[in-house]
């Protein structure tokens, strides 16, 4: 039996090989010591993908909780992440995924939130056009894969696993597919009207493998928030495929990463 600090010891020291970190650490603020993470999840998904991450969080001692986000406004989807963030009993690290970093861009501002981490996510400024911004790189190849039902979206079967999971075994894949959540047309029109990461210290991990958001964009706005960036070899799903890496950066964020 190993005890929780060993435990936790291990998984930061053996999370350290595979990253690359892209920026000088030195010029990174240092981050105000956190125990409580909450993280959210992007379109394609639900609050359980998190959870090779909050095991591992946990068994480091902090106090981790994921949204489940409605995906159906960008309004909706930023109040359901405010009202844990009010929940939180101290500095919290918010962390979010893909589409969520709307939501962290734009509830990120919330005086609980210690430092932002984003996780092969949409990091635009405060009223940018997200979509226009994304239009100036090639379009990854998962855009071609979502299908609708009037207003409601989802990612077929052969993009979700080909283009969002692709580096995952495919029974695993197969699994996360059949309880994506569909969202609303509606939540793609929304703008933030705020931009977090101007104001808060902020962690980027980039897919370099992925095929849902282009691994170019992903470098530029980590570029442009002065993040301090990690690159992982690894599908849009970096979450599940490599739960160490993405654990240590947040354990990072939350000044428990010594």
């Amino acid at each position: 039996m190993i005890n929780r600090r060993t435990f936790a010891a291990g998984v930061v020291a053996g999370a350290a090989a595979p990253l690359v970190v892209t920026r000088d650490a030195a010029a990174i603020p240092v981050s105000t010591k956190a125990r409580n993470v909450v993280l959210v999840h992007g379109l394609f998904a639900d609050g359980s993908c998190w959870s090779e991450v909050i095991a591992r969080l946990q068994a480091a001692g902090l106090n981790a909780t994921s949204v489940q986000n409605p995906l159906t406004t960008l309004p909706e989807a930023v109040a359901s992440a405010q009202r844990v963030l009010d929940r939180q009993d101290g500095p919290t690290v918010f962390v979010g995924h893909s589409f969520s970093g709307m939501i962290l861009t734009e509830a990120g501002v919330h005086p609980k939130v210690s430092a932002l981490v984003y996780v092969a996510a949409r990091a635009p400024d405060a009223g940018e056009d997200y979509t226009a911004l994304a239009k100036t790189y090639p379009a990854p190849p998962a855009s071609a894969g979502i299908v609708y039902d009037g207003d409601e979206g989802r990612l077929s079967e052969a993009a979700f696993l080909r283009d969002f999971a692709g580096d995952l075994p495919k029974e695993k894949a197969r699994i996360l597919y059949a309880v994506q959540q569909p969202f609303q047309k509606a939540l793609l029109t929304g703008k933030t009207t705020h931009a977090a990461w101007r104001s808060k210290p902020s962690f980027y991990a980039v897919s370099t493998e992925d095929r849902t958001i282009n691994p170019d964009l992903e470098r530029f706005m980590a570029k442009r928030m002065g993040a301090k960036t990690i690159e992982v070899k690894a599908s849009h799903l970096s979450l599940i495929s490599h739960p160490g890496e993405i654990t240590r950066l947040i354990l990072e964020a939350a000044g428990q990463g010594g």
